[in-house]
This record gives structure tokens, C-alpha cells and sequence, in this order.
């Protein structure tokens, strides 16, 4: 009988090798990035799992230098694209150049082609483009004149949105944003956060020539994946996992009924796999061979928050959807 890999034990060398491995990367983001804390987890655990990433903020919170300083800690190629309206998918994925003197083509590959890609504001690409890149994403491959190309192992993409300049924009459709693993919402810094970003700008931290020592290879990235894919989840937490999500779809049944008639739609089974990666993953990162229902409660909001689908009411009653999530989780009996 063919047994699970999230069944088979880990080894102590193999938890403390992949510990080791994490514990550099962190220590590599903290030098660079001021604060952001949870940005370091979300990040670790896009990387981890595979999952891509969307983050929501304002514009200076330090995103680009945190998936620029991800990568060059464990030698990644890194390409930025900064979304505007006029970008076209062939400017994404690559194109065929014809070569004159030779009578033939040459294929040119885009951005995409890296093991980290920051997305930059990509609600300020068109649709086409957007739909260019999220298949990308999910097929981690690309076609290219009939010539289909796979993209790197291990692939990320981080994408971020501008929440407060929506002129020129196009909204992200909900199937979309449901192909990322995780939303992440970032925060401005604390006053003592903002002082110390100041001491490393006149320290000269962030010149290009103070680019961080790689701290880690590709193929020890490789190993930690394959690990947390074995990390242990109990059956009771599956099942706490999955009846968070399938209160989001029967919210009347189970939440304040105020509150419920707020939720148009509920979150798709791809909710439930991306609670079941992001865990293992937490796992791992906290020194664990096996996930605890805190590890699933600390994720919901990052899990959740662009797979419930709130009606015009909310939007007019500035009810966040974080709220729907906090009545959600006090319903569900934790295991």
C-alpha cells in the first residue's frame, strides 16, 4: 500500500537541516528589512510551498526590497515588472524575434522566466495581461510561438496592489485572485521601525553594492520543500480546516445573521488545500514536524480574505472582511 508522504516521519538531521536552511534566510530578510514580520513569514512560506503570494498596501512598505532581498539569499533569479495599461502578454512571457541575416526566428523569453517575480500593481494591467501571467502561474509553464517553455524550479510569483489610487485600474477578477495561496495586507511601520530605516539608509545598507551574500542554494530551497510536504497534520485538524471553509459558503447557519448577509459567496476547495500547505509550512517554520490548530488560526485571515466574496452592502457599511472571518473562526470548535 502506497503511504502518504505527510505520513512518513522526519528525521531529527532532516528537521534541523531544513531549520537551519529557514533560520538563514530569516536572519539574511532581517538585515535588510526593517520590521515587517509577518511579511517574513507570508514570504517563507510562498517559498516553502510553492504558492504564490498578493500583497495589499501602500506605496514605500518596502515589498520590492523584500522579494529582491528573498531571492538573493538563496541565489534566485529575480525580475521585477512594474504593471502599467499598455503592457502586453508577449512582454511577460517572451516573444519571436525574426533575424533577418538568418531568415529565421529566435525566441526571446520575458521576465516571467525567474525564480522570483515581483508583480508590481498588477490591478494596473489589463486583463489580457493579467490572464497572461496568472496562467503562468498555474501552469508554470509558458508558449511561445507553439514552443511551450517550463519556467524555473522553484518558481514564486509576489504580486501587489495599490489599494488607494484606483484610477487606471483593473479590478482583479475573483477566479484570479483565488489561484494565490495567500493575500497579505501590510501596514505602515512603528516610529521606532521608520527611525531605524533611516540609520540604514545613511549606513548604506540599501546601496546596490551592499547586495546580501546568498545564504542558502537552490537545491537546499528544493529539499525544505519536499520536507514540509511530510510534515504531519492530524485528521481532526483536516476536518477543522475544512469546516472553516464550508462555513464561509453556509454563513446563515452558523455566524451572526447581520454579518452573513453580508457574504455573496464563500471560498472554493482551493481554500482548504491552501490552509493545508500554509500550515505545514507555519510548521516547519516554527521547528514543528507536525501542525497545531494555532498554525491554521494565524493563516485564516491571509488564507480567507480575497476567497470570500462580499456583496455592495459591505463596501457601503465599510465592513471589513476580516470581521467575517474572526465570527467564522468563533464558530468552528477548535480540535
Amino acid at each position: 500500500m502506497l503511504q502518504s508522504t505527510a505520513t512518513v516521519r522526519i528525521e531529527a538531521a532532516d528537521l534541523q537541516a531544513a531549520q537551519r536552511v529557514l533560520a538563514a534566510i530569516s536572519r539574511s530578510f532581517e538585515a535588510k528589512v526593517v520590521g515587517q514580520t509577518r511579511l517574513r513569514e507570508t514570504l517563507l512560506i510562498g517559498l516553502v510551498t510553492g504558492g504564490h503570494v498578493l500583497l495589499e498596501s501602500v506605496p514605500g512598505l518596502a515589498k520590492t526590497t523584500a522579494a529582491q532581498t528573498l531571492a538573493d539569499s538563496v541565489s534566485a533569479a529575480f525580475h521585477r515588472i512594474q504593471c502599467t495599461p499598455d503592457l502586453l502578454p508577449s512582454d511577460i512571457v517572451g516573444t519571436q524575434i525574426y533575424d533577418a541575416a538568418k531568415g529565421t526566428f529566435t525566441t526571446q523569453l520575458g521576465p516571467v522566466h525567474a525564480n522570483i517575480v515581483l508583480l508590481d500593481e498588477i490591478n494596473r494591467s489589463s486583463a489580457k495581461t493579467q490572464s497572461a501571467m496568472l496562467e503562468a502561474m498555474q501552469e508554470r509553464q509558458t508558449s511561445i510561438g507553439g514552443e511551450v517553455i517550463p519556467l524555473p524550479d522553484p518558481f514564486l510569483v509576489l504580486a501587489t496592489q495599490n489599494p488607494i489610487e484606483q484610477e487606471g485600474t483593473y479590478q482583479l477578477p475573483e477566479a484570479q485572485m483565488d489561484r494565490f495561496l495567500l493575500k497579505d495586507v501590510l501596514d505602515y511601520p512603528t516610529p521606532a521601525e521608520e527611525a531605524e530605516i533611516i540609520r540604514r539608509i545613511d549606513a548604506g545598507v540599501f546601496l546596490p553594492e551592499a547586495k546580501p551574500t546568498a545564504v542558502a542554494s537552490l537545491d537546499e530551497l528544493r529539499m525544505v520543500q519536499q520536507l514540509v510536504k511530510r510534515i504531519y497534520m492530524d485528521p481532526a485538524i483536516v476536518r477543522y480546516l475544512v469546516g472553516l471553509v464550508y462555513v464561509t459558503r453556509h454563513a446563515g447557519q452558523y455566524i451572526d445573521p447581520r454579518l452573513a448577509t453580508l457574504v455573496e459567496f464563500g471560498a472554493s476547495p482551493r481554500a482548504s488545500i491552501a490552509f493545508s500547505q500554509a500550515a505545514r509550512a507555519l510548521a516547519l517554520l516554527q521547528g514543528r514536524d507536525h501542525v497545531i490548530p494555532e498554525d491554521v488560526k494565524s493563516l485564516a485571515h491571509r488564507v480567507l480574505r480575497h476567497r470570500i466574496i462580499l456583496g455592495f452592502e459591505a463596501v457601503a457599511e465599510q465592513v471589513p472582511v476580516e470581521s467575517i472571518i474572526d465570527a467564522i473562526l468563533a464558530s468552528v470548535q477548535t480540535p
